[in-house]
């Protein structure tokens, strides 16, 4: 499964990418997020509870972040596994870019999962998980945007 799409967030570009590396304000936007921690500069583990359908599942993952050539542009990947509701693993390149509006953010995430998830048919978790980044987004972008810049 492939998810692209951008938004333009009302904030410069350092203050996008700052924001995208700080757990607190991930763990804010992420849906359903219960914890974050973070390990190190590149390093993430998540608890997410998550309804997909019939299906709701308490997932534990990793995400370990690529620094490119911040603050442009990075990757992450990561993996998930929700017990007997099953897997998800994937990864996203990121990529900001200023705008007179604040910054651009452009993002191509892919995803792969299995057990019951997989069951569920692709049209479904499609749907779901391109719902699932639009809220993530538009949250990020209300919680960056009002932030004031130093």
């Amino acid at each position: 499964m492939e998810l692209k799409d951008e938004i333009i967030i009302n904030a410069p570009q350092a203050v996008v990418y700052a924001a995208l590396n700080d757990p607190e304000i991930l763990k804010e936007c992420i849906p359903g997020c219960e914890e974050l921690i973070k390990h190190s500069d590149t390093e993430l583990e998540a608890i997410v509870v998550l309804k997909i359908g019939p299906v709701k599942a308490k997932f534990s993952g990793n995400v370990t972040l690529s620094p490119d050539a911040p603050p442009e542009r990075f990757s992450l990947s990561g993996t998930g596994n929700g017990g007997a509701a099953g897997f998800a693993k994937g990864g996203a390149e990121v990529e900001l870019e200023q705008h007179p509006e604040g910054t651009l953010l452009r993002y191509n995430a892919t995803a792969e999962i299995g057990g019951k998830l997989a069951q569920l048919g692709s049209r479904l978790i499609q749907s779901t998980a391109k719902k699932l980044a639009a809220k993530f987004f538009k949250k990020f972008a209300e919680t960056v945007g009002e932030h004031e810049v130093t």
